[in-house]
């Protein structure tokens, strides 16, 4: 059995190709990705053993997304195969002065649409040392949203540590529920959350009566310690913190609240930009990675700013890079010569 579970759902990334805009040309470029799914991917890709759990139909693309994370070293025989269609995003990765944006293709996905006893959480997780969700398949549907709180239950009863990345999609709340009333039930259930100023104010209605002036790691620090206060089963609380000068150049670190110290990571200057999507899923794959392996807080921390910042350097949402290659980075007081 998989030591490590990540659910949600997985997507076919249609990306305009050289940073077009979207069909500008006639060529959009296939791939797949998903919060949950690339942190799945970047665990493995770690050494560690993990698997991901979807609902994905059982046509020639369901087929094609199940190899792809099978040939990245991810399990993937709880995915359930049922369903009409695969949820798609087309993407613009942006360049300069013009963002990178996303359009959505999910309603009616497989895992939209899932049903109840499509996932034998008991048997899924029998085993398993931790569980990783999202804020984003909640967001999907009623169904969806049940099966996650469901996941989190049968976790909490089996011992399964839990971590959650909140992922405000404002896009994506669609169904009638408001993102508050789903996730602040379903992170009664959360020992480890990601969170950003955004997500705690959308999505746990935990505000901050300070000046809006004040620096995004200033407002990290009073909400983080804030949510710890609302929420007695939370462990750990954890942020990226990003300094956006242009879509190919950002500032980058990250933050980490425990209940006994605070931890703020080593800053990077990222310029050249080739992929921003999935960064955040790879700061979630390092800081997993470190707690699994006993890295102290503060160590956990620097594994995740430092995959986040690799994967800024990697095109489509994978994570497609070694440990050793985030120990380098780690260690090196100068990055980025020639591996010989």
């Amino acid at each position: 059995m998989a030591e490590i579970v990540c659910f949600g759902e997985l997507m076919l990334r249609l990306s305009a190709p050289k940073r077009e805009r979207l069909l500008q040309s006639a060529v959009l470029e296939a791939d797949f990705g998903g919060a949950e799914a690339n942190v799945a991917v970047g665990l493995a890709q770690f050494g560690l053993d993990a698997s991901f759990v979807t609902a994905l139909p059982g046509n020639a693309i369901g087929d094609a997304a199940v190899r792809e994370l099978s040939g990245l070293g991810v399990e993937t025989r709880h995915i359930c195969r049922r369903g009409a269609r695969t949820g798609v995003y087309y993407v613009e990765v942006g360049a300069g002065y013009l963002p990178a944006s996303v359009v959505y293709d999910r309603a009616g996905s497989a895992l939209a649409e899932t049903r109840e006893g499509d996932f034998d959480w008991p048997s899924i997780l029998n085993g398993a040392k931790w569980l990783h969700v999202s804020g984003i398949t909640p967001a999907l549907s009623e169904a969806a949203a049940q099966a996650t709180l469901e996941a989190l239950r049968c976790a909490g009863s089996l011992g399964v540590k839990v971590s959650c990345d909140a992922n405000y999609r404002r896009a994506l709340w669609n169904y009638g529920a408001s993102p508050a009333s789903v996730m602040k039930e379903l992170v009664k259930g959360v020992d480890v959350l990601i969170a950003g100023a955004d997500d705690f104010r959308e999505m746990l209605e935990i505000s901050d009566s300070v000046d809006d002036s004040s620096s995004y790691a200033e407002q990290f620090e009073r909400l983080s310690a804030r949510a710890m206060e609302a929420y007695p089963n939370l462990k750990l609380v954890a942020g990226t913190l990003r300094d956006v000068r242009t879509a190919s150049s950002n500032g980058w670190s990250g933050c980490l609240r425990s209940r006994s110290d605070y931890a703020r990571a080593r800053y990077y200057d990222i310029d050249h930009i080739v992929d921003r999507i999935g960064t955040g899923d790879a700061f979630s794959a390092g800081l997993i990675y470190g707690l699994m392996t006993n890295k102290s807080h503060g160590d956990a921390l620097e594994y995740a700013v430092a995959a986040g910042c690799l994967k800024h350097s990697i095109p489509k949402d994978f994570p497609r890079m070694r440990l050793d290659e985030v120990e380098t980075l780690l260690n090196a007081s100068v990055a980025a010569r020639v591996r010989r």
